[in-house]
């Protein structure tokens, strides 16, 4: 197999980190193909959380998950890598020139792979009561697609990490009204949110668990109940917004033969994995001290993008910032002038 039918890199997942390193890949100017088992880019931000506002991507005060992930691809479009969507790779091999990668759709070859796959395969940690499927998409939600439902609007919101608190400040500003229900009395967001509800005009409801759903009036009426004690009590209202976290399946990682830690995969510091030449970046890799923000995974794609560059290009200097880049591509380079 020459090697005119190689991709230089292959990026496997195409959420925001996924994306900016198909961009990043593009600028050293290496052959770069991006496949994604979504029918769209932008992975959980994208599929799941598109009206969130974010508060901790660098250079935006805040900005919504849907003109994030526009960015990035209107970033990305500059450079045209090529990408593939709805196609789900089974399994990766070494040959003699780099990797077979065989998807769900073809075989396809490249000189090094970068897997960005975030927390793979996601569903909601659910409630944990045996009729609440029934109001699953009506009063009871687990994902927010349109802040517009909330408008007016009586709003409990059960959970207390990061996306629940994020949720409730988010949706104050829209609603009649927001509970915040949580089995503590303490919260696992981040603390400067967490005072920044303490502040608003936010019911909580702690520690209770929820214990009962029911309809009334074409309303939803939670019964709770008091932890670790007999104490219950009611709650009528439009909308049960539930995050409790999110149920990941990364199973193909183990055909894939790689060194994992509870399911997350094992990088060197230059974002190696334990089979040379395959990189991994983004939720999905574990070392000491990693943090889960989209911020950190941007950080790790060039790292990734440059530790594979040096393997196919060893005697090429790395460039060390986005102006040696951007020389490479004088349309870019005028378009920005204008």
């Amino acid at each position: 197999m020459g090697n005119e039918n190689y991709y230089d890199i292959t990026i496997i997942g195409g959420g925001p980190v996924g994306i900016f390193a198909a961009t990043y890949s593009c600028m050293r100017q290496a052959k770069t193909q991006v496949i994604e088992s979504l029918n769209q880019l932008g992975g959980q931000v994208g599929a799941l959380f598109p009206s969130k506002t974010l508060y901790d991507i660098p250079g935006f005060s805040s900005i919504e998950g849907e003109e994030l992930v526009n960015n990035l691809l209107n970033q990305n479009s500059q450079f045209n890598p090529q990408i593939f969507l709805n196609e789900t790779v089974k399994s990766i091999s070494k040959n003699e020139n780099g990797f077979t990668i065989i998807t769900d759709k073809k075989t396809t070859y490249s000189r090094t792979v970068i897997i960005a796959t975030g927390v793979g395969a996601f569903q909601p940690r659910r409630l944990a009561i045996e009729n609440a499927q029934k109001y699953e998409n009506k009063q009871l939600r687990y994902f927010v697609k349109n802040l517009n439902d909330f408008v007016g609007k009586d709003v409990v919101i059960a959970g207390g990490g990061d996306s629940a608190v994020d949720w409730a400040l988010e949706i104050l500003n829209i609603a009649k009204s927001v509970r915040l229900i949580h089995r503590r009395d303490k919260f696992r967001a981040l603390e400067s949110n967490v005072n920044s509800l303490k502040q608003a005009n936010v019911v909580f409801e702690t520690p209770y668990l929820i214990n009962n759903l029911t309809n009334q009036n074409e309303k939803l009426k939670i019964s709770l109940k008091k932890v670790k004690e007999d104490t219950t009590k009611e709650i009528i209202t439009d909308f049960l917004l539930v995050n409790y976290g999110f149920i990941s399946d990364n199973k193909t990682l183990k055909n894939w033969n790689l060194e994992t830690n509870n399911n997350l995969i094992k990088v060197k510091t230059n974002m190696e994995t334990s089979i040379p030449g395959i990189f991994a970046i983004g939720d999905i890799i574990d070392y000491p001290g990693r943090v889960n923000l989209i911020a950190t995974g941007f950080g790790e794609a060039p790292i990734a993008i440059n530790s594979a560059m040096n393997i196919i290009h060893p005697d090429i200097r790395q460039a060390a910032h986005s102006t040696q880049l951007i020389n490479n591509f004088p349309d870019i380079k005028k378009e920005n002038k204008e």
